[in-house]
């Protein structure tokens, strides 16, 4: 029998996380205070985020070593996850490529985003801290942090953006059972709230309008501090837990990758599973293609400039460089929420400009044709922001056997679509609509 699946014992998890910082082909440029359009004093951003994760956002420590407790925690959501073959869906396209992908949605919280969940709570709770705000796009990201702050006895505000509270409702309920409080972003509670519901009282918000609101409610309260579900560093070395056992994996089943997929937002995903295989890489160990796949109706990384930005909306944040689509962009209202952001991870945007990674983008009609194909071929329905991954091996699968080339592809398929399934209700009923920016606003405010 073909070996189809490699599962990791919790004691053969790896215990340490992956920093790119060290080996980036250049130096990544310091977040710049806007008051003075200097790089940031550390201390600004200790009264938003925890010191821990701060030090972790500019440590050049090539590895971190998990906590144990958080390595317990991993453990008790889910972890190691299993690593497949995805041998239907290559039956299915008749292809030579052999296709992997690792499984975050076996996670108790059905995606990735308890990996840095779990590590933000703790250190949190380390220093004192009794409350973590927070936005959250689809409602994973909430969801894990949800119950990140359930199992550390910490309390967790979320702001969700206002098109998914309302297409995704049980992602509400979910994130209520764990004990959080939950709001629609835009909502009323908030100065940068109340500034764009005046502007348009139905407004579906994002994620740039639902962090200036978490930050704005931080600032309000010495014991609050702001998490963050994508985008930095810290946030993105803490998903490397995923790449780290995808490694193990592929050893287990004999296989190297050759091409490496994964959707992108912020770049938590995409990170988690490409950038311990992206140092192999960038030292020369081996020849791997990465491709990060985004939707074309927020499609920072193929459409947007490479400039300094504000990480939200409300112009709360510190200025990042990053591609970016510009913060006052209005990202329509998909049902990838996720994925609605206007800009995309510094390191990721340092390794896209040196042609390391390669940014796709689909229409969300493309991505849920191929999410249905993959769960009527594997079994698995796909969040519709990893559904962006599928697609993007779909298409490279059938690219390797137009050239009858049996490529390795290894994706990250982050999380299930089992509490998304309103979107793929409206997909079957033919009301799933495109968007793509035909003006981008970027620089218009600055």
């Amino acid at each position: 029998m073909r070996r189809v699946k490699a599962v990791l014992k919790a004691e053969d998890m790896p215990n340490r996380w992956y920093n790119i910082l060290p080996d980036l082909p250049e130096t990544l440029p310091l977040p710049l205070d806007p008051e003075t359009n200097k790089p940031i004093n550390p201390a600004k951003l200790e009264r938003i985020f925890a010191k821990g994760l701060v030090r972790q956002e500019v440590s050049d420590k090539r590895y971190v070593k998990i906590p144990e407790e958080v390595l317990e925690k991993y453990v008790k959501v889910g972890r190691p996850t299993p690593l497949f073959r995805a041998t239907h869906l290559e039956k299915a396209l008749k292809t030579p490529a052999r296709i992997y992908f690792k499984y975050e949605g076996e996670t108790i919280t059905g995606s990735h985003k308890i990996n840095t969940a779990l590590a933000q709570v703790y250190y949190n709770k380390l220093e004192g801290i009794e409350r973590v705000v927070t936005e959250t796009g689809a409602g994973q990201w909430g969801t894990a942090l949800s119950l990140a702050g359930a199992l550390f006895d910490l309390k967790v505000r979320v702001y969700m953006a206002r098109a998914s509270y309302q297409q995704k409702p049980y992602r509400k309920v979910l994130m209520q059972v764990y004990g959080a409080e939950v709001y629609p972003s835009p909502s009323d509670r908030t100065k940068v709230g109340r500034y764009f519901l005046s502007q348009d009282p139905n407004h579906p918000g994002g994620l740039g309008i639902a962090i200036s609101e978490a930050i704005e409610d931080v600032l309000t309260d010495e014991k609050a501090r702001y998490s963050l579900g994508s985008v930095l560093n810290h946030v993105l070395m803490h998903q490397t837990i995923i790449g780290e056992e995808a490694k193990l994996q592929m050893e287990i089943l004999g296989e190297e990758a050759d091409i490496i997929v994964g959707c992108v937002g912020g770049g938590s995903n995409f990170a988690g599973i490409a950038y311990p295989f992206i140092r192999d890489a960038i030292k020369g160990r081996k020849e791997i293609k990465f491709y990060a796949i985004e939707p074309k109706a927020a499609p920072s990384m193929t459409k947007g400039i490479y400039t300094y930005d504000y990480g939200d909306s409300g112009r709360l944040t510190p200025l990042i460089k990053m591609h970016t689509l510009g913060h006052i962009y209005n990202v329509p209202p998909i049902h990838a929420g996720g994925l609605r952001y206007h800009g995309v991870a510094p390191t990721l945007s340092v390794l896209i400009n040196n042609n390391i990674v390669s940014p796709k983008a689909y229409h969300q009609t493309e991505i849920f044709e191929a999410a249905m194909l993959f769960a009527r071929t594997e079994g698995i329905v796909p969040a519709p922001e990893s559904a962006h991954a599928v697609k993007g091996v779909i298409d490279l699968a059938l690219k390797a056997k137009e050239k009858g080339e049996e490529k390795v592809i290894l994706f990250n398929l982050s999380g299930h679509g089992l509490l998304d399934l309103k979107g793929y209700e409206d997909y079957l009923d033919g009301k799933i609509q495109d968007y793509e920016p035909k003006e981008i606003p970027i620089l218009k405010s600055y």
